[in-house]
């Protein structure tokens, strides 16, 4: 008799775990569909190690090595979607010799301020680990 319950609670669980990665898969489309249409994919990947134009390092650093350089710091969101919509300063490059860009230039034009926060909250929450 103790059967029917536990099948009755895997089904459940898979019937829950089915429904949120359906719903994670549907976020991640929707913000690579933003980051696209901002033209962020022109310089950034997800994964890390794929190669720019002509076989160069990428332009800009991979959103995997971004999620994993900021992980529990306070106030990385609001640190890079400043970064997103203003550009940083190539004098402070901290991805300097591991990509062939200088420098972030101001994307305010390009993505509001909504969609870049979160387009942030998902790059901070990749995790570098996983393929």
């Amino acid at each position: 008799m103790h059967r029917k319950p536990n099948l009755l609670a895997a089904a459940a669980l898979a019937a829950v775990t089915l429904a949120t990665g359906t719903a994670a898969r549907a976020s991640d489309d929707a913000v690579l569909s933003l980051a696209k249409n901002a033209g962020c994919m022109t310089c950034h990947h997800i994964e890390p190690g794929a190669k720019g134009p002509d076989g160069l390092a990428p332009i800009g650093p991979a959103w995997k090595d971004v999620s994993a350089k900021y992980k529990g710091q306070k106030g990385a969101d609001a640190k890079l979607t400043q970064t997103v919509l203003a550009g940083s300063n190539p004098y402070e490059s901290h991805w300097k010799g591991k990509v062939s860009g200088l420098a972030m230039p101001p994307n305010a034009v390009a993505i509001k301020e909504a969609d870049a926060k979160k387009l942030v909250k998902w790059i901070l929450a990749l995790d570098a680990s996983k393929k």
